[in-house]
Order: structure tokens, then sequence, then C-alpha cells
């Protein structure tokens, strides 16, 4: 049997994902993070981006967050984010609207604050329509 670490998603509206993985990758501030059992502890910030989950059961499951923080114990993962969902449960208009709209606010931007969130707006989107062209390769 191979080893396991535990894993939580957690979003500010509810739990996402709890259970076992062989192995975790998450979107830090200085790259992507390969998470093994038994991984030293660490706390660092996480970017938006794609959370992946290798299951035991050789299933791989995809989540986004908007961002958060990432904790890492020996035994146990966990991601605390504002926004989490499951890659599927996507929507690629919404998401598309949104960079449009976040792009447009860019562009209208009268001081740093303004330009800053149109900034935070658009790698959030950015960061969705990436997790679903993975996801849509993956399925390929």
């Amino acid at each position: 049997m191979a080893m396991t670490i535990h894993i939580d998603i957690v979003s500010a509206e509810a739990e996402v994902f709890s259970g076992t993985a062989t192995m975790v990758f998450a979107p830090a501030e200085m790259g992507e993070l390969g998470i093994l059992p038994r991984h030293t502890p660490l706390l660092t910030r996480l970017v938006p981006g794609e959370v992946r989950v290798q299951r035991d059961d050789g299933r791989e499951e995809s989540f986004y967050v908007s961002g958060g923080i990432l904790e890492v114990q020996p035994h146990v993962v966990t991601v605390l984010s504002d926004t989490a969902q499951r890659a599927e449960d996507l929507d690629e208009a919404v998401a598309m609207a949104a960079r449009e709209r976040a792009e447009k606010a860019l562009s209208d931007a009268h001081s740093a604050m303004d330009q800053a969130q149109a900034q935070a707006q658009l790698a959030q989107a950015v960061a969705q329509l990436r997790v679903l062209e993975r996801l849509r390769k993956r399925r390929r």
C-alpha cells in the first residue's frame, strides 16, 4: 500500500475536499510545489491557480483556488482559500467575462488601488481559464 497524506481544501464558504492523496501539487508564490507524505512542515502563500490531488486509487482531481494559504505537516496538507472549487465546476463563459471586465477596469484605472484591484481580478480570471484548459487537455 502506498503512503498517503491527508488533504483538506477549504474555502470561505465550505469545505471543498477532504481525503487522502499520494501527492499534492499547489501554486505557491515562488512556483508550483509538489508535496509527498512526510513532507517537512511548511507555511506559504498561494497564488490563483490549480491544486492537483493524486488519489491513492490513481485518479487525479483538480481544484481552482483564488490564492490563500498552504500549510504542510508531515501527514496533513491544508489549503485555505477565499474561493476554492472543483475544476469541473468552473464556468468558462463566466471566467472569460470576468477577464474582459478586469482588462477594461485595468485600462480605466485612475489610481494605484484601482489598478491593483483590477490586476488581482485579472490574475484570478486567467488562472481559472488555465485550469479549464489543463482539465480539457487531460481528458483527451
